[in-house]
């Protein structure tokens, strides 16, 4: 199989491009990514290196999803799936500035939808996220008939996005599916969501920014347990269905920073509350009986051995992170909270 990966240099992506080389050893891999921000080569240079010159199984290539010229010449090329990684995907982000979200996030995906069915590509798996079906109340689950309701920019173009797949599997009948998954945390992620920002920061002895009263819930996924469960939906997935893939593990923003602060032996003095960010939903929690009833996926990791090996990524990998949050990234960082210190 020779597979398309946008977005493949980002967190999730260079997780999943890695569990892909490393399983299918018969497979071939394109990892297109624009290496805006978020994107690092260095999350796959293990892989680099083994490859070395030969494109055979591995071969990256600079560019936007946005760009239907150069996503046309790759397909031309020969593509049997494309999963899409590719995506802004930062909620403070959007707040900020929405434009970049639906170039990427919506156009974007349009491009790769329009070139897939062109080329007939057999498999499109959308990496989308449970943030489009909004905010549920002190119970419940978000369940993959879950009306779409997003309240951020960002979660917005994911849903448009979540809407185009379906739109061209019920139109043209292509091979489409959507994944929806709750939080990851993990290696190799960038410094700006919460766990990677307040272990670094905490790392660096700086303050950590709590938003609100600390109590909003999020159900958080080891990025290995989410990949695998990719894995699952690309190879076996019903085609035009969603499959939400979800940790079983709700954690408050509060209890989050202080597992951070007593793994790395820290005081609590380094929190520091900001101001609630706009239309911060207030819990998240994923239904993920679907995928584990019809495909037999299981989660591998509890909460516990998660934070472990991210925490302790983080400690050795001390250049790599450090090297991220520089330039733009803190110049956005020192932007958005300086203003909401409470």
């Amino acid at each position: 199989m020779r597979i398309l990966i946008t977005g493949g240099a980002g967190f999730i992506g260079s997780n999943f491009v890695r569990l892909m080389f490393n399983t299918y050893k018969d497979y071939s891999i394109i990892n297109l990514d624009a290496l805006t921000y978020a994107g690092n080569l260095e999350n796959l240079k293990d892989i680099v290196e083994q490859v070395g010159d030969s494109k055979d199984r591995y071969e990256f290539i600079r560019g936007d999803i946005a760009d239907a010229e150069l996503v046309d010449s790759l397909l031309k090329t020969g593509v049997d799936a494309i999963v899409n990684f590719a995506a802004e995907s930062h909620v403070d982000r959007s707040i900020d500035s929405s434009k970049i979200f639906v170039d990427t996030n919506v156009l974007g995906t349009q491009v790769l939808l329009d070139a897939a069915l062109k080329h007939k590509v057999s498999r499109y798996v959308q990496i989308s996220t449970d943030e489009v079906y909004g905010s549920l109340g002190p119970t419940g689950l978000f369940s993959e008939t879950t009306p779409l309701a997003p309240n951020s920019p960002y979660s917005a173009s994911k849903t448009s996005a979540d809407l185009f797949v379906r739109a061209y599997y019920e139109t043209y009948g292509m091979q489409t599916l959507i994944t929806r998954c709750s939080n990851n945390y993990g290696p190799y992620q960038f410094p700006e969501k919460l766990i990677p920002l307040f272990i670094t920061n905490a790392l660096a002895d700086q303050q950590l920014p709590l938003y609100g009263d600390g109590l909003n819930v999020r159900d958080w996924i080891f990025v290995t347990d989410h990949c695998a469960a990719i894995d699952k939906v690309l190879h076996h997935g019903k085609a035009g269905q969603v499959y939400n893939i979800g940790g079983n593990c709700e954690k408050t923003n509060k209890e989050i920073t202080y597992t951070i602060l007593e793994a790395l032996g820290k005081p609590e003095s380094l929190i520091k509350r900001v101001k609630d960010r706009p239309g911060h939903d207030r819990r998240y929690a994923i239904d993920s009986s679907k995928i584990e009833r019809e495909l037999q996926w299981t989660r591998q990791y509890d909460f516990a051995a998660g934070m472990k090996e991210t925490v302790e990524w983080y400690v050795k990998n001390e250049d790599c992170w450090k090297r991220i949050k520089t330039g733009e990234y803190v110049q956005f960082y020192q932007r958005w909270y300086g203003d909401r210190v409470g």
